[in-house]
């Protein structure tokens, strides 16, 4: 071709929790059963939709309205429910035109830094969730910019690693946070957000938070929701449906924007994510229109409360398997349905395996370990020795060597299992060079 057509940051756009199904299909070619615990969808691993939620939906598909096209910025309806909602918080109070909605929270993300200048970075956590580090690395052409969660106090950020990284590096123009956070199940204090959000404020930055796990915390840890803390500072909360009702292929998220009215060029910026979505016309109606029916129903508070203590359940069955292994540290989740485990430094080497006895098999996993991060080696073998499928904590723009492991199975013998196996894999793991 006489012009070279690639984009700067395709080689960025790299999605691990997608990715290593590849290497999963291939060994269910082979004969492997694969259990997957890479990717978090509820309905996958067999939550049901609760009847009455499905009842509103089926009494909106038979409204002929759910059928055309809305608003760019979405229903009013419903962004005036929104936006109520988040005013009777207190804080930041916003309007319906501070609500823009996506075809899920990927198609905000994918805006949110496709339409920044080239030269203004955003810096985010480490683990990252792989949406958020790749659309921003593709669209600066650089690697991601992260500052630490620190496993060792609960995954909580490492403020004062971020604010020296902001200080000295006048490119980050934002920052992200992800509360509760996926990949590490932690929750952020109030104060923590605060502090975040002080951080931004002295330093001219704008704050991005992912709150779509808002409303799944548990184990008796308490949070915020950034409207009630971003004051005067620039920001917007990302939020969604996939997670709560939960409808993942509904593909309907939102951001909620505060202070765009005080702030010209964010404005701005505001404004250039209004009118890309505006040249798709508007996102997908039906699930726009079922959000005051069904989070305005009293029956969703106890829906929220039922979720929330069987993740915590799970949580705790989950941590007290892995907490008693040698070479691993782990958290106990106290948000969001992941947990992170964490090898500890110098346990791994490029020499350990497990027994895989099928010859095809084998001969498939050790032609991938060759040249890879020793945390991918040993998810590597996990999969081809135990057909369970997890993803390297390498994967997340991390440099620390573990894994990320849902808690969304829910046949509880199966659960069980699955922890027991993976427990014993590391112990034969580690004890094998």
């Amino acid at each position: 071709m006489r012009r070279n057509i690639v984009h700067y940051g395709w080689e960025q756009l790299t999605y691990e929790i997608r990715e290593i199904v590849a290497i999963a299909e291939k060994l269910q070619g082979l004969g492997v059963e694969i259990t997957w615990e890479n990717i978090g969808d509820p309905i996958a691993k067999g939550e049901k939709v609760p009847d009455w939620i499905k009842e509103i939906i089926v009494e909106l598909v038979s409204d002929d309205k759910t059928y055309g096209y809305v608003s760019t910025q979405g229903v009013l309806e419903s962004r005036s429910f929104l936006a109520d909602h988040v005013n009777i918080r207190g804080g930041c109070q916003i309007t319906p035109n501070d609500i823009i909605f996506f075809n899920g929270l990927g198609d905000a993300v994918a805006k949110i830094f496709g339409f920044l200048k080239r030269e203004a970075r955003i810096i985010g956590p480490s683990p990252a969730y792989s949406t958020h580090s790749s659309a921003e690395a593709a669209h600066s052409g650089y690697e991601h910019l992260t500052y630490e969660l620190d496993p060792y106090r609960d995954w909580l950020p490492d403020l004062r690693d971020l604010e020296n990284k902001i200080k000295y590096n006048d490119s980050i123009a934002g920052m992200l946070l992800i509360n509760p956070d996926n990949p590490t199940g932690t929750v952020y204090p109030r104060q923590l957000v605060k502090d975040m959000v002080d951080i931004a404020r002295r330093y001219g930055v704008f704050v991005i938070c992912d709150e779509i796990y808002a409303h799944i915390v548990y184990n008796g840890a308490e949070t915020v929701h950034l409207s009630e803390v971003i004051g005067d500072v620039p920001g917007m909360a990302l939020r969604g449906i996939s997670k709560e009702y939960p409808w993942p292929g509904s593909r309907c998220g939102w951001l909620e924007v505060f202070n765009q009215d005080k702030h010209p060029d964010f404005a701005k910026y505001i404004k250039s994510l209004i009118n890309a979505k505006m040249l798709e016309v508007c996102s997908t109606s039906l699930p726009q229109y079922s959000i005051p029916k069904v989070m305005g129903d009293p029956r969703y508070l106890t829906h929220l409360e039922e979720r929330k203590a069987m993740f915590q359940g799970r949580a705790n069955e989950a941590y007290g398997a892995f907490a008693q292994i040698d070479g691993i540290t782990v958290s106990r989740p106290q948000g969001a349905f992941y947990m992170s485990v964490l090898f500890n430094d110098g346990v791994l080497n490029d020499k350990q395996s497990l027994p895989i006895e099928d010859e095809n098999v084998r001969g498939y996993i050790e032609g991938l370990v060759g040249d890879v991060e020793v945390d991918k080696r040993f998810v590597y073998y996990l999969l081809g020795a135990m057909g369970i499928c997890v993803v390297p904590m390498t994967g997340f723009c991390c440099q620390r060597k573990g894994f990320r492991v849902t808690l969304l199975e829910s046949d509880d013998e199966k659960r069980a299992n699955t922890w027991q196996t993976i427990t014993n894999a590391i112990k034969t793991y580690l004890a094998s060079a």
